[in-house]
Parts: C-alpha cells; structure tokens; sequence
C-alpha cells in the first residue's frame, strides 16, 4: 500500500515540536514539585511529610484514569484547542495551589493537575510525527517526550532551588506563569490539528493482550513506582546526612538535574540501538545505586555521588521506556480489526519502510499512513495516540503509587526501609525485562 503523510510538508514545524515538548515539561515539573518542596510544605500546612506526599499521589491517580479517558472524551476535538485549553487549567490550578490556606484546597487543586498531565501526555505524544511527518517523525516524538525526561531532572530542581529562596508558594506561582505562556505559544505556534480517528475505550484491552507489551509495562510501572517511592522523600533522606542543610540540599539537586539531562541523551541513544538493553540497563543502575544511598548515610560526599548516578540512570528511564513499548506494539493493531500479533512490531516495520527508494538505509522514523474511513473500528490513526495514552497511564499511576509507597514507609519504619524498597522494585523491574525480551 502506498503511505501518504497525514499533514502536508508545509505544517512541519521544529518550533511546534519543541513547543509541545515545553507543555510536556511544564505538566511534568508541576506534578513532581511537591518533591522538591515536600518539608516547607508539610509545615506551612501543618501535616506530616507522609500526608504531604498525597499533593503527589493524587495527581498521579488522577492523571493515570484521565490519559485513557480523555482522549475517548474529546474525540474528534482539534488537538491544538485541546491542549491550550488543559496548559490554561494547569495554570489556574497551580495559582490555587499557590494561594491555598489548608491542605484540603491544595489537594483539590492537584487533582485539576491530575487532569492535565494525563491528557497532555496522551494528546502531545503522537503529534511530533504529524508536525514533522516522514523519516524524521520519530526523532520529533522522541524531542515531545524529552519534555518529560527534563522536567524529571531539571525542572523539578530548579523549582526547588526557587522554593528555598522564596517560599513554596512562589515556586508554584511561577508554574503558573510559565504555563500561560505555553499556552500561548501553542496557540501562536501550532496549526490546526484535527484528530485522525476517534480514540476508543475497546483499543486498551487489545492492546494489553499484545504478551511482549504487557511484560514493558509491567516493567516500566516496578522501575517508576520504585524509583518514586524513594525520590519523594530524597530531601529527607539526603538531610539526615549532618551539616547538610536545604541549601545544600538544592545545590545536589540541580547536581541530579544535570546529570539527568545528560542522562537522557546517552539514554535516548542507547535505546535507538537497543530499546530493551537500555531500559534494564537504567533499571538495574538506578536499583543499586538507590540501594547504596542506605550505608552512605554518613558521608555527604558519597551521598551526593550516588544522586549524580541517580540522575544520570534516571534520565535515560523516560526515552528508553517510550522506545521499547513503541517496539512492543503490533503494527497489525492499526490495521486489522479484532486481530493483534506481536511478530512485526513497530519499530521493524519503521526500519523496512524509511530506507530509501534505492535500498538506502534506514532512518529509524515511522512513516505516517491515512487510514481509510469506515473500517477497523476502534483501530486506524488512533492507535498511536491510544498506545501514548496506555504508556502515559501506566507510568502515572506508578508515580502515584510510589509516592504513596514512600510516604507509608516514611511514616512508619523509616527512611531506610524507603530506599531499600524503592530499589528493589528497580531491580526487579529490570528483572521482568529481561524475562519479557525472552517472550
């Protein structure tokens, strides 16, 4: 069959790629705020750092039921309303979460954020293939999720370090700022983006009987959820260590924010080669080193080394994860109803198709297809977008669930037991990854 690009060249556009990828950041850096922030919150509100923790879990529940449901919900909707108006809601959540006078409001603030990040990822992720369509259209995909892989590392980090100079509640006020001009620049910037099919309720559990993309995600959820749990609650862990006061706190990690970021590039690259190998390799690296932040309680130095490993392993989890369950999915689900098989992924099919009409070799992009109206049911242009939403859901409801974790671990045996158990969900996620490349 002869592909045709979904959007004519005329709409490619590296500016709206790179905009979508600061919407992507700026949703990811204010579900994870509240870690940075964590001590100066719980006491300007008065709760435990375990309570506080729940300004985390909420929005990752909320997010993980919203990336499924909202692109069911807004069905055919242009894409580009779509996401201004959720940049808008962030921004007024995080104005409430700047100004609420009880943890009550603050968590009902969180829960809006919760809708956003969940309905930012599903929609942004399959849109860098319709702004840069043809071979370079995985490389625009892999630009929209670095958004998340440097709000993980930097953002998150540099919300702390204006925390601990101004105060937590300026710290979210400037998250709403910076949203309101994404929101912008995405009106300015993107053209209109029609949706290519209506997302369907029917397409998960096909998808989730795809064996090789139930063991990633399996994967994916023990390595977040373990590295969540222990992350929340990093400040308190790295503030036991004595003379390691906020200051220095925030100073280690805008530290952990570099490193993460170079991170995400060895990440990313390793996963071009080898999807699998690059996310057991990050699982297992941030499994150990978390682990090894237990005996090195005592020592700043080692303390703040172990966190620049951490960053730098961690960097690499959002890229490598995106490539492998892409290489997961079955190309079959976007083109037969009611049949799925795992034979042909995609990531094989994208080699074959993006080699030059004279044998040339491949670019390792995906070439768009139109999907004729009418047939397929809940399969066709969709899938993409639904196999975003799957991922985005998955690694949100790990979030939630790590920081919930962590924060009953925290209240209750301790700081020690947070870090053991938060590395031994990484290694074990690396472990099922391992067992899945086997399937």
């Amino acid at each position: 069959m002869a592909s045709t690009q979904l959007t004519p060249p005329g709409t490619r556009s590296w500016t709206g790629v790179c905009t979508l990828a600061a919407a992507t950041f700026g949703v990811v850096t204010t579900e994870m705020l509240p870690v940075g922030l964590l001590t100066s919150l719980a006491r300007a509100l008065h709760v435990s750092d375990g309570t506080a923790g729940l300004a985390l879990t909420l929005p990752g529940l909320v997010a993980a039921v919203a990336a499924p449901l909202l692109p069911v919900a807004v069905r055919r909707a242009d894409r580009r309303t779509v996401l201004c108006a959720l940049l808008l809601l962030l921004a007024a959540a995080n104005l409430v979460t700047a100004l609420a006078p009880a943890f009550p409001v603050l968590l009902a603030a969180r829960l809006l954020v919760g809708v956003c990040i969940g309905g930012v990822w599903a929609v942004a992720a399959g849109l860098g293939v319709r702004l840069v369509p043809g071979p370079e259209g995985g490389r625009a995909t892999a630009v929209v999720f670095s958004g998340i892989a440097v709000a993980s590392v930097l953002g998150v980090p540099a919300g702390t370090f204006l925390g601990a100079v101004t105060g937590w509640r300026w710290a979210f006020t400037a998250m709403a700022g910076v949203a309101v001009l994404v929101a912008a620049g995405l009106a300015v910037v993107l053209p209109p983006l029609p949706a290519e099919g209506a997302v369907r309720l029917g397409t998960f559990p096909r998808l989730l009987r795809v064996s090789p993309l139930r063991w990633r995600l399996g994967a994916v959820a023990l390595l977040v959820t373990g590295h969540f749990a222990a992350y929340t609650y990093v400040r308190p862990v790295l503030q036991r260590t004595p003379g390691t006061g906020p200051g220095l706190v925030s100073v280690l990690l805008l530290g952990y924010g570099l490193a993460g970021v170079a991170g995400n590039f060895a990440g990313g690259a390793l996963a071009a080669r080898d999807p699998r190998r690059a996310l057991r390799l990050v699982s297992a690296v941030l499994g150990a080193v978390v682990l090894l932040l237990v005996p090195a309680a005592g020592s700043t130095a080692v303390s703040g080394t172990l966190l620049l490993v951490w960053g730098l392993a961690y960097g690499g989890v959002s890229v490598s994860a995106q490539r492998a369950l892409s290489a997961a999915a079955p190309e079959s689900l976007c083109r037969v109803p009611g049949r799925i098989s795992a034979r042909r992924p995609v990531h094989a099919i994208a080699r074959r198709r993006s080699g030059n009409a004279a044998g040339g070799a491949p670019s390792g992009g995906v070439r768009a297809r139109r999907w004729a109206p009418g047939r397929g049911g809940d399969t066709g242009p969709e899938a993409p977008e639904a196999v975003s939403a799957l991922f985005a859901g998955v690694f949100n409801a790990a979030i939630a669930l790590g920081a919930f974790l962590g924060g009953r671990l925290s209240d209750g045996p301790g700081l020690t037991a947070v870090l053991v158990t938060g590395a031994v969900l990484a290694l074990l996620a690396a472990a099922v990854e391992t067992r899945g490349a086997a399937t």
